[in-house]
């Protein structure tokens, strides 16, 4: 089993690689900029220049900044197959105790536990049936994984296109005041519209990158963590293989 997780850990090594070193790069450039003043920080965050829509994009980013946190925590692979729930599967497979790993995949719920159970659960039938609800459960796991960190892409394309949607009401907001002046107008007077326009779009991009990155630095660790429990399932039931080539 470890031979085929190190296999699967080799077939990966860029997706590895770029998953790390992209926030990195991302931090990097967010350090080497001039430090702002906590004046134009205020300006930034301002209600009259960020308008509803800004604020709307900044309490995306929270909900953002926490769904990044909780995916992070809980999609490894110490949360969804434990080592200590494997090796006491492993134990009750070598005994042949289907009783006793029936019971512990229904006591304690995961990734690895669920697609076990799903083995066992066609227990007396062939191995290419048995093998057929494995690989059935094992691509519902992993779908849900991808619905789960799913939300993260959704909030990554959708800050551009409020940062755009702020952007054009500020433009309007200027030109509505152009239209109003009916002459020569002061740059103070078209301030306004153009700080939206600006802001939102600085706050849209600002949430779409990093987001982005994580999006795809854990949809990577979605695909390597569900390929290496799917080669320990694999692994567990390949006794039975041997059993069905024997009768």
């Amino acid at each position: 089993m470890i031979r085929k997780i190190r296999k699967i850990r080799r077939q990966v090594p860029f997706l590895r690689i770029l998953a790390v070193a992209t926030p990195v790069l991302f931090a990097t450039t967010l350090l080497a900029q001039d430090p702002v003043e906590p004046s134009v920080l205020e300006d930034v965050f301002a209600y009259e220049n960020a308008g509803l829509i800004g604020y709307l994009i900044v309490l995306m980013s929270v909900i953002a900044l926490a769904l990044v946190i909780e995916n992070f925590v809980t999609i490894k692979r110490e949360k969804l197959a434990p080592p200590i729930l494997l090796d006491e599967l492993e134990e009750l497979f070598e005994a042949e105790n289907w009783k006793d790993a029936i019971v512990l995949c229904e006591r304690d719920k995961n990734y690895l536990t669920n697609v076990v159970g799903a083995g066992l659960s066609k227990l007396g039938h062939s191995f290419e049936t048995m093998q057929a609800s494995l690989r059935e459960m094992q691509t519902e796991e992993a779908v849900r994984l991808f619905q789960k960190i799913g939300w993260l892409s959704l909030i990554a394309a959708m800050s551009p296109m409020m940062g755009l949607f702020g952007t054009v009401t500020g433009m309007f907001l200027t030109f509505s005041t152009i239209a109003r002046a009916g002459g020569p107008v002061s740059p103070a007077e078209l301030a306004s519209g153009i700080k939206m326009a600006l802001i939102t779009t600085i706050f849209g991009l600002a949430v779409a990158i990093p987001v982005s990155v994580a999006f795809y630095a854990l949809r990577n660790r979605v695909l390597r963590t569900s390929m290496e429990i799917n080669a320990m399932t694999e692994d567990l039931f390949e006794r039975f293989r041997s059993a069905s080539l024997r009768s």
